[in-house]
């Protein structure tokens, strides 16, 4: 009598390949594309790598020196915005993401760079396993990059438009190694803890009008589509 084969369930970590995976197939010849920053981004990156070295020409616009460094290591022809104002494509991974595509990213501290990047291309594809959906933005909290003067008062500024639309978030400066992280463009993170957040678009618009605020982690209106990758296989999400 043979042994029944159990299967064994796919990691949040397999799940994110598979869902790279299924984004490398809307790569074409030619394109520049969008590289995100983050584990998730990173098997894209990766996929893409191997691909490029088996022929394909498509060249990389990276959203942080990490994702810059990773590409290069793998043979990946880089340029700039600048160069290529107009991307074709753009891929990268996602905080939290809810049924409407509304994100939060920023966890890897490029929120700014992977905003500006995500804007400037004709479609941007977001790649995730599926722990990061949920009913409502908030479980993961929010990064709001901020310059480095007046941390305090932006910090008490921020507080108040929280409360303004009934939140009352805790808040903390990032920290790395025991000093206060700084992004690539060497400004600093405050993260809000915020659990639930209200009225998205309004906080989003609310936050980057305070001076000292440089932009916050709330990407609305910018995905075009989510795979999500499950246990069982992957979807692809468009909004509701």
């Amino acid at each position: 009598m043979s042994a029944k084969k159990v299967s064994t369930p796919k990691s949040a970590d397999d799940q994110k390949k598979d869902a790279a995976l299924e984004a490398l197939k809307l790569v074409t010849p030619g394109m520049t594309l969008g590289l995100g920053t983050g584990s998730t981004a990173n098997h894209f990156i990766r996929a893409l790598g191997a691909k490029v070295k088996e022929g394909l020409e498509v060249r990389g616009v990276p959203t942080s020196r990490a994702t810059a460094d990773l590409a290069k290591e793998l043979g990946i022809p880089l340029t700039t915005l600048n160069d290529h104002p107009y991307l074709d494509m753009c891929v990268d991974g996602a905080d939290e993401f809810d049924d409407k595509l509304r994100l939060i990213k920023g966890g890897g501290g490029a929120l700014l760079i992977e905003k500006i990047v995500a804007t400037s291309a004709k479609q941007v594809v977001i790649i995730t396993d599926e722990s990061k959906r949920v009913k409502t933005l908030g479980k993961f909290p929010l990064p709001v990059e901020v310059v480095n003067m007046g941390i305090k008062a932006t910090a008490w500024k921020l507080e108040r438009t929280f409360r303004m639309l009934g939140m009352s978030p805790k808040m903390t400066l990032r920290m790395k190694d025991g000093q206060p992280f700084r992004t690539d463009l060497g400004n600093s993170i405050i993260d809000a803890a915020c659990e639930e957040i209200k009225e998205p678009e309004r906080l989003e618009f609310v936050l980057n009008n305070i001076p000292g605020v440089v932009n916050n982690g709330l990407f609305i209106g910018i995905a075009s589509r989510v795979i999500m990758a499950t246990a069982k296989g992957t979807e692809d999400i468009s909004g509701t």
